[in-house]
């Protein structure tokens, strides 16, 4: 792991190297820019050698979309103590998001013309979820229930298969309990491409969702503009900002969690104002460490990925932690501080307050959406909401009395900007009435 000093003059610029450290790879946009082009032209028969090539899967067209039959067998085999808690984030995730919901209104503006705002959903969407080591079942809960809940007519689901070209029972019982019943075994770029171009099996989307490695996510980046895309989120980061208060056992654990995710590309967090609690954040590592399942990925990440950040004070801590602008920052320091830190730190993806608050709880159950921004987008996007799901139109109806007030005003704009075809649109409908303004 990296020891940073917010002291060393400098301290940002290496901060910000640590970072950018392989957040783009040029052989990436290549290669992506070749699968992209390929399934456009081709279709299902470039998506079919891609899956082979990348999956070392042999499917044919039909393969590709799940039987609604396998999907309710899936759902009928999940055990009664996963599908209560599933259960359970569908509610949570319902209960944050409804708070999300934007209404449609109308009111006049001082022309006295009406006007307002009309609220739609996207009529189709893709949402990709990802399936590396694990199937991500909990990514399903926190999309899928947006849309839904958006009222979102059509939505497309696509996730890798296994090596033997089928997909996890939990992820396919996920998916039906979420209500989704277009579900594609297929994953990468070329899932990307066959979203946003559309194939003969597989019909194009409005919209691209959803969390992936660097190929999907670059992929995302590449198809924006000819469909819509959300926030291009990457793997997770992780920063835990602690005081003196802090439990290092609670510290240590939460770090480790967020190493996890097994793209090896994670980046850990730490920042810290006190030496000997640093000392026993790694001593706890060390111990907890050996018990994990997937300690040699997390190790990589600790090794690579991790940043252990020296601080001066709160104030200090909160500058870095705004800088780096994280996917999940915990705040493991005494309650009177959470406000402060709240209004300081504008950038976090989401925050989580106090030492019973890990990120676990926002990766699967407490109700916001994990799929947030990340590597420092979090200057510019937030994390996955309601309002991704939909759009918007203006509207906007005048009469004559409310033309006659707008009259002016149009016709200075046409003045100024030079273009009279802009004012005669509007004069044309005074002809006869005596002169122009």
């Amino acid at each position: 792991m990296r020891v940073f000093d917010s002291n060393d003059p400098r301290f940002y610029r290496k901060l910000e190297s640590f970072i950018a450290k392989r957040s783009r790879d040029e052989g990436v946009e290549s290669a992506v820019r070749g699968i992209l082009a390929d399934v456009r032209a081709r279709g299902d028969k470039a998506v079919l050698e891609y899956t082979r090539k990348f999956e070392g899967i042999d499917f044919r067209p039909r393969d590709l979309r799940v039987p609604a039959a396998e999907l309710a067998s899936a759902r009928r085999g999940l055990d009664r103590e996963a599908r209560a808690a599933v259960r359970d984030a569908i509610g949570c995730v319902k209960a944050f998001h409804k708070e999300g919901l934007p209404r449609s209104w109308r009111g006049r503006n001082p022309h006295g013309a009406r006007f307002g705002e009309r609220w739609y959903p996207i009529r189709r969407v893709g949402i990709y979820i990802p399936a590396g080591t694990v199937p991500l079942v909990s990514t399903v809960v926190m999309t899928t229930t947006l849309a839904k809940l958006a009222g979102v007519p059509e939505i497309a689901v696509f996730t890798p298969a296994r090596k033997d070209g089928t997909l996890a029972p939990e992820m396919l019982a996920v998916l039906a309990m979420c209500g989704i019943g277009e579900v594609y075994r297929l994953g990468g770029a070329q899932a990307i491409a066959a979203m946003a171009y559309g194939t003969r099996t597989i019909p194009a989307v409005h919209k691209v969702m959803g969390p992936g490695n660097a190929y999907v996510a670059e992929a995302q980046r590449q198809v924006f503009g000819e469909v819509g895309v959300d926030l291009l989120p990457g793997p997770s980061e992780a920063l835990a900002l602690a005081d003196s208060t802090a439990r290092p056992d609670y510290i240590a654990a939460d770090l480790l969690a967020q190493a996890e995710h097994g793209t090896g590309k994670e980046k850990i967090y730490y920042i810290y104002l006190d030496e000997a609690q640093r000392k026993a954040v790694e001593a706890a590592i060390d111990r907890q460490l050996p018990a994990l399942g997937n300690r040699d990925a997390i190790a990589r990440v600790l090794r690579a990925g991790s940043a252990f950040i020296r601080a001066q004070d709160l104030d200090d801590a909160a500058a870095i932690a705004d800088f780096i602008a994280p996917e999940h920052l915990e705040l493991h320091v005494a309650a009177e501080s959470f406000e402060p830190l709240i209004k300081r730190i504008t950038t976090a993806g989401t925050i989580l307050c106090g030492h019973d608050s890990p990120t676990v709880l926002g990766d699967f159950a407490a109700g916001p959406s994990h799929t947030l921004p990340t590597n420092r987008t979090g200057r510019f996007f937030s994390g996955l909401k309601i309002t991704d799901f939909m759009r918007r139109s203006s509207v906007v109806r005048y009469d004559r009395r409310s033309l006659t007030k707008a009259r002016p005003v149009v016709a200075a704009f046409a003045r100024m900007e030079g273009l009279d075809a802009h004012g005669r649109s509007l004069e044309i409908r005074f002809d006869g009435e005596g002169e122009g303004v």
